[in-house]
């Protein structure tokens, strides 16, 4: 395909994931939906709510890094310390768009590297039951003290925060953030992760198109993200409303 001089080459491939296997295994390529924009009221969505590209077995998550944290974590298939650090706080997000907009389409310092990370559906429902709040709520604490005990104590924190637009503006819907430290990150790199995709071009190449206007094609390379299903502790210790109140 010839382009345009200084007309940047869009090309990625745009309807499967290639999975780097741990433990040796062969690499892998598992079919995902295709044509994520469905169009939605955005005012029906609830308020808190995990929405993500999944399987049967796996959740994607997604995390952007450096080259050196990318790269050895590609050959190895989980992530090798160093470079990474296992004793730090790490963060997963379910949600592409946001991860977008933390990295800033992959531009910023050290962001460079947006991973997509499959994770076991096992592993991330115990992270989520096992986790706490970043905020205090009254409805799952019974004080403010109680609160910061757990906060203290827990190896999993959930974050929410606005959705972002394919622009990056927020929406009115929250996304959930989940970090991990100590037990909760060595269960992550040593059992939960089936496999890490290097997605920058794809970024990159919706990321262009958005500029150049393109907004309907950007749109059509999204991945697909849809409700996850949730055990009940999970949904509780999450802050995840059972009732439909919980709506924008």
């Amino acid at each position: 395909m010839s382009t345009s001089p200084g007309e940047p080459t869009l090309s990625v491939e745009l309807s499967r994931y290639t999975l780097l296997s741990i433990e040796g295994r062969r690499r892998e390529r598992i079919a995902r939906p295709e044509g994520y924009w469905n169009p939605v009221n955005l005012t029906e969505l609830p308020l808190h709510q995990v929405r993500a590209s999944f399987d049967a077995a796996t959740v994607r998550v997604y995390q952007a890094y450096s080259d050196a944290i990318a790269d050895s974590a590609l050959a190895a298939g989980t992530f090798v310390s160093p470079p990474f650090k296992m004793d730090r706080m790490t963060w997963i997000k379910p949600s592409f768009l946001w991860m977008m907009y933390r990295s800033g389409w992959g531009r910023k310092p050290g962001q460079e590297r947006i991973l997509g990370i499959d994770v076991t559906r096992v592993g991330f429902e115990w992270a989520l039951s096992h986790a706490c709040l970043s905020c205090f709520s009254k409805d799952l604490y019974e004080t403010s003290e109680r609160w910061q005990n757990d906060l203290a104590q827990s190896s999993v924190r959930i974050q929410w925060d606005p959705e972002r637009d394919i622009h990056l503006n927020r929406l009115p819907h929250r996304a959930i953030q989940i970090g991990l430290r100590g037990v909760a990150v060595r269960h992550y790199v040593h059992e939960w992760i089936e496999g890490i995709e290097d997605i920058s071009s794809l970024a990159r190449t919706i990321r262009e198109l958005v500029e150049r206007g393109d907004v309907a094609q950007a749109r059509s390379l999204l991945p697909v993200e849809t409700e996850l299903p949730l055990g009940s502790e999970a949904r509780r210790a999450a802050g995840i409303s059972s009732s439909s109140t919980d709506r924008i």
